[in-house]
């Protein structure tokens, strides 16, 4: 059974940056689509951005552009998320995915394994 393992949360100063890693055990992901939906309480889950299995499409939420860099490595099997100028507006828990569909992932929609998800809290 594939289990995700998140690591890099945390309280971070608006304008601070964090790095979210997700490790993945227990089997091979090369070719599921991988990626972060965040949600917020008393928000919706909001798919933050993914990758297709081999990287020819990225997704990111207009949110986020231009401050959130997701990549892989397949050979680690693993998947970060770079995320920088934190707003205000990100903390939420953050949650590593994993989908055979790309698409399911960019409409936040229940990927086929998804882990714990460390949270993100931006405060001065």
């Amino acid at each position: 059974q594939v289990q995700l393992v998140e690591s890099g949360g945390g309280l971070v100063q608006p304008g601070g940056s964090l790095r979210l890693c997700c490790a993945a055990s227990g089997g091979t992901l090369d070719y599921y689509a991988r990626g972060w939906f965040r949600q917020a309480p008393g928000k919706e889950r909001e798919g933050v951005s993914c990758n297709s299995s081999r990287g020819a499409s990225t997704y990111y939420a207009d949110s986020v552009k231009g401050r959130f860099t997701i990549s892989r490595d397949n050979a680690e099997n693993t998947v970060y998320l770079q995320m920088n100028s934190l707003k205000p507006g990100d903390p939420a828990v953050y949650y590593c995915a994993a989908d055979r569909i790309y698409r399911a992932l960019v409409a936040g929609r229940e990927p086929d394994y998804c882990g714990q998800g460390p949270q993100v809290t931006v405060s001065s």
